[in-house]
């Protein structure tokens, strides 16, 4: 009873959270309009990663109240918070009707989901692991570990009926609203099913004996015995998890739609079998570090990742749109231009068309056909394509000159249905989803056990929130942006593969074993 209601709430905070992400091209149209389409997906993201950005916040308002007053009543009130917000965020008004308003409204409403995911997760692991028998803890809090990967299936599966339902043209008109606004109904299940909890019994034995602290943020990192523990379990484990979560389950996803080209509907759907048959393998890598530890299995999932990510990104190419692939081979494109000349393919405020000289209209045009290319230092913004140069010549012809010439070298406007590997896709995503297994799987039983049970809340949630929300959340805007402004769609992995590696590093280092430890002192 305790995992299932702890669980179902957290699928459903998840689910909340994570619709934003799965809709950030729809999103990226209604509510950013006013600026280029480069712009308006970084946007987007950015919009999605200000809900990450505030999580460390919400960790240290809510930690503090469940150290101080209990795990049961923070998580309920985290979970209205969060609930209201999602519901909010279907009845907002676009940009077209609201101008710079709705943006603003939409931020705000993600900034307020973002404090209360804060609170959420450490109470939800903390609960579960002061249920569970010492030699299980990885096994039952592996659970809690699933409700993320559940609530982006569970988005994605009702982000997929509903676009068969209403059909493409309605769906990104108004039909995107249905998914937010139907997490009322899953709000009021999920309230009722946690009122029925009672509270932690190694809380409860410290409220009856008073020893519960009663300055938790002071003890949890004002005091360096364990605020030494709170950096080595940021740097030396979230960091490396955390970025190959968010590689594994979001960037893999925008890297099919944006930059692949393939129909959303078809990538959504790809990445629920993944993570269908990827999910089960949380529950097994807890179970596998209740019997070899948690630390050899979170640095194996991290150190794999920083040496496959490229091979795999070049093969989910290969699989899902081969015409590109073919196209990069024949014919790799070469933007010739002085630096001078070149703008960043990145406008915050809208006004920059990209139209000046020769280089911004021959990266505007191929960022937007999301065509990688390289640059180099000489030139006025010529533009090779194999064999083929188009020249600048007359500025009001060029773009539409290099988009022909890229449709005859054999560019694909988007990836073709018919060619894509989807077995060799799904294969794919599924060795991606299974990195975040090992990574993901053991962390909540690790990080329950480094803290003392006083300050547990508090001292798990901060370095949790701070490498999950700021390293892997603003893990899908800051590569895409670095792939905007250097024309080569795989340098954006560079982010998660130096992460993942030093925290190997630093966690073979430093990260203490703790499997075998008491959780109730």
């Amino acid at each position: 009873m305790v995992i299932a209601a702890s669980s179902l709430g957290t699928v459903f905070e998840w689910y909340d959270f994570y619709l934003y992400g799965l809709l950030a091209t729809t999103i990226s149209a209604q509510f950013f309009a006013g600026v280029n389409d480069t712009t308006a997906f970084i946007f987007a993201l950015a919009a999605f990663a200000a809900g990450f950005a505030v999580r460390p916040f919400g960790a240290l308002v809510f930690g503090r109240i469940g150290d101080l007053v209990g795990r049961k009543n923070t998580f309920l009130v985290t979970m209205g918070i969060m609930g209201g917000s999602t519901f909010a965020v279907g009845l907002l008004p676009n940009f077209a009707t609201a101008g710079v308003a709705a943006p603003i409204l939409l931020v705000t409403l993600r900034v307020l989901q973002g404090l209360a995911l804060g609170g959420q997760y450490g109470g939800a692991a903390t609960y579960v692991a002061e249920h569970a028998p010492n030699h299980k803890r990885g096994l039952y809090t592996s659970w809690i570990q699933t409700t993320a990967t559940l609530g982006l299936f569970a988005s994605l599966l009702v982000v997929i009926g509903t676009r068969s339902w209403l059909g493409e043209a309605a769906f990104a008109s108004w039909g995107w609203r249905v998914p937010f606004l139907a997490s009322i109904l899953l709000l009021g299940v999920s309230l009722w099913v946690r009122l029925q909890l009672n509270e932690s019994p190694v809380y409860a034995r410290m409220k009856a004996t008073g020893n519960v602290s009663k300055a938790p943020l002071t003890e949890a990192f004002l005091r360096w015995g364990n605020l030494r523990i709170v950096l080595i379990a940021l740097f030396g484990a979230v960091v490396g998890q955390a970025v190959v979560w968010y590689t594994g389950q979001f960037y893999a996803l925008f890297f099919l739609e944006k930059t692949l080209k393939v129909d959303g509907m078809t990538a959504n759907v790809l990445i629920a079998v993944a993570l269908a048959l990827g999910t089960p393998f949380f529950v097994f890598f807890g179970w596998l570090s209740d019997k070899i530890g948690r630390k050899p299995i979170i640095l194996a999932g991290c150190l794999l990742a920083s040496i496959s990510y490229f091979p795999l990104f070049h093969a989910l190419t290969q699989a899902a749109n081969p015409a590109l692939a073919e196209a990069q081979a024949k014919a790799p494109v070469t933007v010739y231009a002085d630096p001078a000349l070149c703008s960043v393919q990145f406008d915050p405020i809208g006004k920059n068309k990209f139209d000046k000289t020769g280089c911004d209209i021959a990266k505007s045009t191929l960022a937007k056909a999301g065509v990688p290319y390289a640059t180099k230092a000489n030139g006025s913004g010529d533009v090779s394509i194999g064999a083929t140069n188009v020249a600048v010549g007359e500025m009001t012809t060029y773009s539409k000159r290099l988009s022909a010439a890229l449709a005859e070298a054999g560019y694909p406007a988007k990836a073709d249905d018919a060619r894509i590997n989807k077995p060799m896709v799904v294969a794919i995503l599924f060795a991606l989803v299974l990195l975040v297994t090992m990574v993901y799987g053991p962390i909540a039983g690790m990080l329950v056990e480094l803290f003392p049970s006083r300050i547990r809340y508090t001292s798990m949630s901060l370095p949790y929130h701070l490498g999950n929300g700021w390293f892997g959340g603003f893990l899908p805007a800051t590569a895409f942006a670095m792939v905007a402004a250097t024309g080569d769609i795989y340098y954006g992995l560079w982010y998660p593969v130096v992460a993942a590696a030093c925290t190997f590093i630093l966690g073979l280092l430093l990260l203490p074993e703790t499997f075998r430890k008491r959780i109730e002192d």
